[in-house]
């Protein structure tokens, strides 16, 4: 698994609202680093692309910017993005990486989809991670406004999705109102790392060839993330937050997929993001992981098996709206093994 990743062409997928500051990061990246060569696909909501001109000139190769300037990456333009990776898949070696800038209207999901399900792409790329902007004078506008009934608020679809949330323009905010915004992101997405920035100036170690989007990282979550801290959140259906539950034992294989696969047919549309760290009976010693957008789960045996004498813990991530931590906890412990039975 790890080799067949090696292979792959890393993409970054930037996300943010509009004016976060997503185009400055580019150029911020193509400016300060000579380590890596990278392809920047970036796209413009509109008839007419302004941003290009603006990235284009920090480019060594212009010809390596693409435009796709048609609409936006996760609607009408994802045949596009399709198609361009394509078109660059022959080339993708003389590539680093790929930096994909999405339209501030941008929902990722789409994008990780398109990208994990079609096999011309995944036989090609991965995602690395995927690092949103959130704008500290204004993302609390963007994360509070309502929208029409069955609509997106894509500011708390791109903070829940994100691996990496760069907090830019700190220096526009009080310390006090700093401190409460990561406290809010924390609360929505506390497994994205928060940095803060300045005109988008991000430690470029932090954001790219991280590896962040994979299996395997809720093996490297801080156990007390799964902590339930005993806070009692306001229960709203329209708020994004993240749950972590972790217990002992090992799991019936037939009950949990059986779990899944009602709470994925009932609930897919809440739930942004979900990943698993996993201990099924009868199969030895082999630790399984899982990592799922909406309805699209990932599954498979993890780089590393339960050594010798290790606790088997499981350990689950919930990114989404309507969360509920003790309903969660108790189906997903009925699904453990039990020997009397069997």
């Amino acid at each position: 698994m790890a080799e067949q990743a090696e292979n792959l062409t890393p993409i970054t997928v930037i996300t943010g609202f509009l004016g976060a500051g997503k185009t400055t990061l580019v150029n911020y990246i193509l400016k300060e680093q000579n380590k890596w060569k990278i392809a920047v696909l970036e796209n413009e909501f509109g008839e007419v692309s302004i941003d290009d001109g603006l990235v284009a000139e920090s480019l060594d190769a212009p010809e390596d910017l693409i435009t796709m300037d048609n609409g936006c990456v996760c609607c009408s333009v994802r045949g596009d993005l399709v198609r361009t990776l394509g078109q660059l898949a022959k080339r993708r070696k003389d590539f680093d990486a790929m930096i994909l800038e999405t339209t501030g209207l941008a929902d990722p999901a789409p994008i990780v989809y398109t990208i994990q399900t079609n096999p011309k792409m995944s036989d090609n790329y991965r995602i690395d991670s995927i690092v949103c902007l959130a704008d500290a004078k204004h993302i609390n506008m963007h994360l509070d406004e309502k929208k029409p009934d069955g609509a997106v608020n894509e500011a708390q679809h791109q903070v829940a999705f994100a691996d990496k949330i760069l907090l830019n323009k700190v220096d526009l905010v009080t310390e006090d109102e700093k401190n409460k915004l990561k406290a809010r992101l924390k609360g929505m997405n506390k497994f994205a790392t928060v940095i803060e920035t300045e005109r988008s100036r991000a430690p470029l170690d932090q954001i790219l060839a991280v590896n962040s989007f994979n299996m395997e990282s809720i093996l490297t979550y801080d156990p007390n993330f799964f902590d339930d801290d005993g806070e009692k959140l306001e229960h709203r259906t329209d708020l994004v937050q993240s749950v972590g539950i972790q217990f002992g034992g090992n799991l019936h294989a037939q009950w949990f997929n059986m779990f899944m696969m009602d709470l994925l047919r009932e609930r897919a549309e809440d739930l942004y993001r979900t990943k698993g760290l996993l201990s099924f009976h009868g199969q030895g010693d082999t630790k399984f992981v899982f990592q799922g957008v909406h309805e699209q789960i990932n599954f498979g045996p993890a780089q590393k098996p339960w050594a010798e004498g290790e606790e088997r813990v499981n350990k689950f991530v919930f990114i989404g709206k309507n969360l509920n931590r003790k309903e969660l906890t108790k189906s997903l412990m009925e699904c453990l093994y039990k020997e009397d039975e069997e």
